[in-house]
């Protein structure tokens, strides 16, 4: 089999067989790997880098054999051969190395970061795999350069050549990352949308025509329109992929980023800064607020701000940045009230309702439910209906589109029977969110009754709360106000719910997707 000749910086998931021969070159800068894992890593890795780490070959390269493994869940850090692997929690695939055989087929050309390409015109690469893309790297992303005077044009233009590097290491493509371009100056302007491109080659070009703007640094003006307007359906942006936008802001902005930032993440869009040439201490009594970078990113957690000194030599940046933005688990913006919840839906049976206010009952489970975004990977619904017995109508896991859902919900059929409220929370809690209590979803039990309960609610429902659910009691006709009350939620003001007809029910609906989205931004803060 004859080897690829790669480069110190090719990662496992550049690769694109089961099992590859490769051949790593000499003299690799050791502190420029970025390595995850130990015997099994991360497809993020360089192939080199893991290659030394692992002892298969030394810094005066040689032959590899990589195999192409599964992902794992967690990569743990160790220190071996003078390169320290970084931990990560997760990764979509892994690698693992072995010595290889020598026998060359290619050179490599120059030292681009991606795998070295054929040098004559034996076995070309699949030009589909290029059209796809980095698949490892799942972002749609703005960059958001800055176009105001505080840059200037010869900046400017170093800036256009920063983000093209850091365009071409994604690994944009049909099913990799995503990009497009805002310029912020006195007023924003989107230069191109993520539809627009999705090869490499075009947005080099669309970013090497960009004309210089000129003006104030409304960053924070063009954040808040970035936010708002660029991530729509139609400009492009993919369902469940995250969203971000990377700052880049020379010297300090003219106007606020506090507000821009609160947009942002209501519209679940990872906000990550770039500073170039931070304010001198002279230049800090212009800045209308100093705290101005962590007002505006997604946490300040240190992940989502990035320093570079000056314009010049920033080829080194690059990489870290790449794979800042290539980790969606780090994403923590992406998760919003409308794809980040489980909802249950506990339905009382019993034969007081009677059949025309059930289907009024199904119909405000199926407005409340409309308002998430239900995905394997999104928000989940699930309905149990009760009288003195219960019964699981759908879990969690059984429908994973909204379609799916809102049909399950129409075809309940109505029980008829008596009111065991207690009895029914109780099982809801160890039948429907017992298997999905450690997922990454936040907890609602919504709880509809229109009566008095035969047992007791406090002690089931605090099990329930203390359990991590949230409860929404929704009572209509007969149902007791101090029941309501006992099973919902503090502040039990805003969890408990009560309307004299079914058909009030309709007027709830907003209030309870307001509820939900408060709780839930209230767990992250």
């Amino acid at each position: 089999l004859a080897s690829t000749a790669i480069t110190c910086f090719t990662r496992g998931l550049d690769l694109r067989k089961g099992t590859e021969d490769v051949l790593c070159p000499a003299n690799c800068p050791l502190w420029q790997f970025y390595v995850f894992g130990d015997g099994v890593y991360a497809s993020l890795s360089s192939v080199c880098g893991a290659a030394i780490h692992s002892g298969v070959i030394t810094n005066t390269g040689g032959a590899v054999r990589v195999q192409t493994l599964p992902g794992q869940d967690s990569y743990p850090a160790t220190n071996a051969n003078g390169i320290q692997s970084q931990a990560l929690s997760r990764w979509a695939s892994s690698f693992s190395v072995t010595a290889g055989t020598k026998s060359l087929s290619l050179e490599a050309v120059g030292r681009s970061v991606s795998t070295a390409r054929p040098s004559t015109g034996k076995r070309p690469k699949k030009t589909l795999d290029k059209k796809a893309g980095n698949k490892d790297c799942k972002a749609d992303i703005a960059f958001l350069i800055d176009g105001s005077y505080n840059i200037g044009q010869r900046r400017f233009n170093l800036q256009k050549n920063f983000v093209g590097k850091v365009a071409v290491m994604l690994g944009i493509g049909t099913e990799g990352p995503h990009v497009g371009v805002v310029q912020a100056s006195e007023y924003p302007k989107i230069e191109f949308y993520l539809k627009n491109f999705t090869a490499t080659k075009e947005v080099l070009f669309a970013i090497k025509e960009l004309g210089f703007r000129g003006g104030n640094s409304n960053t924070g003006k063009a954040l808040k329109y970035t936010a708002q307007k660029f991530f729509s359906l139609e400009n492009g942006a993919r369902k469940g992929i995250p969203k971000i936008i990377v700052v880049f802001l020379d010297g300090w902005p003219s106007d606020d980023l506090e507000e821009a930032g609160i947009v942002a993440r209501e519209f679940g869009v990872n906000v990550f800064i770039v500073s170039v040439a931070k304010p001198t201490t002279e230049e800090l009594g212009m800045v209308q607020d100093i705290g101005f970078v962590d007002k505006a990113v997604c946490r300040n957690n240190g992940f989502f701000s990035y320093q570079m000194p000056t314009w010049f030599g920033t080829t080194k940046y690059v990489k870290p940045l790449v794979q800042k933005l290539c980790s969606h688990e780090q994403m923590l913006c992406s998760k919003t009230c409308y794809n980040s919840v489980n909802i249950a839906f506990l339905i009382d049976g019993s034969s007081s309702i009677g059949e025309s206010n059930f289907r009024l009952v199904l119909e405000f489970v199926s407005n409340v439910a409309k308002a998430f975004e239900i995905s394997d990977i999104g928000s989940k619904v699930a309905a149990v209906q009760f009288t003195y017995s219960q019964r699981t109508e759908f879990g969690f896991t059984e429908h994973v589109t909204k379609e799916k859902v809102l049909s399950a919900i129409r075809n309940i059929h109505y029980m008829s029977g008596g009111t065991a409220t207690g009895d029914a929370i109780s099982y809801t809690a160890r039948n429907v969110f017992a298997p999905v209590k450690d997922g990454p979803n936040k907890n609602f039990l919504i709880v509809l009754t229109d009566g008095q309960s035969y047992d007791d609610v406090r002690g089931p429902a605090a099990a329930a709360q203390k359990a991590g659910i949230t409860v929404f009691s929704v009572g209509v006709a007969w149902a007791p106000l101090d029941d309501l009350k006992d099973m919902a939620s503090e502040p039990r003001e805003s969890h408990t719910f009560f309307t004299r007809e079914f058909t009030g029910l309709e007027q709830m609906v907003p209030d309870i997707i307001r509820g939900i989205c408060k709780d839930f931004l209230d767990s992250k803060q």
